[in-house]
């Protein structure tokens, strides 16, 4: 799923050869700053290559993105002369006058970095600005310091040792892009341009490549020279494929601004996008006109103290607990306004609580869409690869993180409070400067695990990550405030975080202070619930509930449908089904004796009041039934790792619950379960009801 999908989309035609682009208009209107013009790069890739920074720029820039010859949205020519610079540059020129831009800023990577300074070259009137990336032009020596070898040689697009990409196209695109990408930890920016370079083909690559021969020197320098527009050059010090020594020469060159950024390779706006995209952003800005602002400073000590809280979209569980936990909070700063940049379906629980949630809220890509979209794709039921699901939201969490960038930017904040806030944490570990209030992280797991049938590649790439989160914690140890584990030591699992790395537990230990688990629920009164609900006193009721996402469609339709084979045992048993705020309650049909609910509020209530429930294998809802002392069945999703790992082992440790396999559960062997649930007596451990007191009290000391 992508973070923002285009709002006009369109082919330009020359010469028999069409060629897409991609309008997104800016969310915020007409804010006076020039449109960004995107041009992609050589054709091993397409302009999805840009996928970091169009959402977040969109929102105050339009933006143009326009498809490069060979790849993606465009016409593969047979032929060098089909993909001379000039052919991209006229391109670029029709997509402008497609979409009635007359001047932009132009932004490119590598050869889309020369076709910009070419077009500014040739059409001055039409360029304000251009933001050149590793810009692939022959203006250096060969014999460079990091090795690489001169700009235009065809060797620099190949490993002489490795295979070329006529005989083995995935192996040579593996290679090459381990070059573009050689910063630790880019499994997914290799991985997405091999997919890429996939889409194109051997004959199309040796002809851009005879084209790109075709520029000297000479020619080189003097395009770099007839440039008037200002050019902001932005370049890798470990470039492999594009010297770094070209980069402060076009800069020279162009009487252009240069950024050295240390330690990066080739493919710097897919490797540290937020850098980029502020550095993008920054250089448009410069070039608008100035917008009067009038700001009335207020004196630190009459501002009210201010919270930000981030609660995770994927479940309703982060919100509820949080909610909690800002109670708690409120307790020791009785003056705190807290504010919450979250989406649905957290808004709603946010919402009933009379939270107040931040209007730039409404910029939030969805999460839990994107969780329900990676389901489906898995084509199974009741199936969520959560690992690969956070992996291919990679656009939305950078889109996201700069709506939260913009936020704390803009307004002062004490404390940042992120509750498995993914991109927040990742970002401002990579971008450490951009940190502007005391942060304290919290989570009920610690550590990417792989699934059994996930193979050496799941565990290498799962390994991968938590080497990163280790790296980063010791490269920064103090950008956290505050590490807060969402239960206690026990609760953690002992699997080793990958080769030559600790166990879960140990570091978490080393890292982490535990506030036990954080119930969102108030006790309950049951006989007074089940008085309220109408449920007669002798009346054994089973509740059925998926917690917030959309992925649990086919687990409810499944216990429905064994509602007569569990009455059949339980004479007089009635079921609830709660179908959570993205299922429609059509979509679960109900036999004689089932009633479909959508959203409850207070599902926590109705699962205290029930006499046996069946749910999902998510940490909330299991831990409250756990905490009420009430039977349940629980069907982790299959490839869910948090499901299927974390939460199965606090489970059997609280001795809760009845595990189930969705895949071999029938309904009448789920109708068995539920009546031999409600014969057996519930042996819980006790669950301590002050997590969201211990929570709040580790972090009350940050504002």
């Amino acid at each position: 799923m992508r973070a923002r999908e285009p709002d006009a989309r369109g082919v330009v035609e020359r010469d028999g050869v069409r060629v897409g682009y991609e309008v997104f208009e800016p969310l915020l209107g007409d804010t006076g700053r020039p449109t960004l013009v995107f041009l992609t790069s050589w054709a091993v890739i397409h302009m999805r290559q840009w996928k970091l920074q169009v959402p977040a720029l969109a929102r105050r820039f339009r933006v143009l993105t326009v498809e490069g010859r060979g790849n993606g949205a465009a016409d593969r020519p047979i032929g060098p002369a089909a993909y001379v610079d000039e052919e991209y540059v006229a391109d670029a020129v029709a997509a402008m006058d497609a979409t009635g831009v007359e001047r932009a800023v132009l932004v490119g990577l590598s050869l889309g970095a020369r076709h910009a300074l070419q077009l500014a070259a040739a059409h001055p009137g039409r360029v304000a600005g251009v933001v050149a990336a590793a810009p692939t032009m022959p203006v250096v020596p060969s014999s460079t310091a990091n090795g690489a070898p001169q700009v235009g040689d065809e060797a620099r697009y190949r490993d002489p040792a490795g295979p070329s990409w006529r005989v083995d196209h995935r192996r040579w695109a593996e290679s090459f892009f381990a070059r573009m990408f050689p910063e630790p930890h880019s499994t997914k920016q290799r991985e997405d341009g091999v997919g890429w370079a996939l889409q194109t083909d051997a004959a199309t690559l040796d002809a851009t490549s005879a084209a790109r021969a075709r520029l000297g020197s000479a020619e080189a320098e003097a395009v770099c020279r007839a440039v008037a527009c200002p050019v902001l050059v932005v370049h890798g010090d470990r470039d492999e494929i594009v010297p770094c020594d070209a980069g402060v020469r076009v800069a020279d060159l162009t009487g252009g601004t240069l950024v050295a950024v240390p330690g990066a390779g080739h493919g710097l706006p897919l490797r540290d996008p937020v850098r980029f995209t502020l550095l993008v952003a920054g250089f448009a800005d410069s070039l608008a006109p100035p917008t009067p602002v009038c700001r009335i400073p207020t004196p630190a000590r009459s501002r009210r103290r201010r919270a930000l809280f981030v609660s995770s979209a994927i479940g309703l569980g982060h919100a509820l607990r949080d909610v909690a936990i800002a109670e708690a909070l409120r307790a020791h700063h009785p003056d705190l306004q807290i504010d919450w940049l979250a989406q649905h379906p957290v808004t709603r629980v946010l919402a009933d609580r009379g939270e107040r949630v931040h209007p730039a809220s409404r910029f939030l890509a969805s999460e839990s869409a994107h969780v329900e979209n990676e389901a489906v794709a898995s084509g199974a039921e009741h199936d969520l690869h959560a690992f690969a699901a956070i992996r291919t939201m990679d656009e939305i969490l950078a889109a996201n993180f700069h709506v939260f960038h913009d936020v704390v930017e803009d307004e002062a904040h004490d404390l940042v409070v992120a509750d498995e806030g993914w991109e927040i944490d990742h970002f401002l570990h990579e971008n450490p400067q951009l940190k502007r209030a005391a942060y304290a992280w919290l989570t009920d797991f610690v550590g990417w695990l792989p699934m059994r049938d996930g193979g050496a590649r799941e565990a290498a790439l799962t390994a991968d990550y938590n080497a990163e989160m280790v790296e980063r914690i010791a490269r920064h140890p103090k950008l956290r405030d505050r590490s807060v584990f969402v239960g206690d030591p026990d609760d953690l699992v002992d699997d080793l975080l990958g080769p030559g790395l600790p166990t879960v537990r140990d570091w978490t230990r080393a890292h982490f202070a535990f506030a036990g688990y954080v119930t969102g629920a108030a006790p309950v009164d049951r006989e007074a619930v089940r008085d309220e609900l109408g449920r007669a006193p002798d009346e054994q009721v089973c509740v059925v509930a998926v917690g917030g996402s959309g992925v649990g469609g086919p687990l409810l339709r499944r216990v429905a449908a064994a509602h007569p084979h569990a009455a059949g045992r339980v004479p007089g048993l009635r079921t609830v089904v709660v179908t959570g705020p993205r299922i429609d309650p059509e979509a679960v049909p109900a036999p004689p004796g089932v009633e479909v609910l959508g959203y409850v509020p207070g599902l926590h209530r109705l699962l205290a009041a029930c006499d046996v429930a069946v749910v999902q294998g998510g940490l909330t809802t299991t831990m409250e039934l756990t905490a009420a002392g009430r039977p349940f069945l629980y069907f982790p999703l299959l490839h869910h790792f948090e499901q299927q790992r974390h939460v199965a082992h606090r489970l059997d440790r609280h001795r809760a619950g009845v595990r189930m396999d969705y895949t071999t559960s029938t309904p009448e062997s789920i109708g068995e379960a539920l009546a031999d649930a409600l014969a057996r007596p519930v042996e819980y451990r006790p669950v301590p009801a002050d997590g969201a007191r211990r929570a709040a009290a580790l972090i009350a000391d940050l504002v």
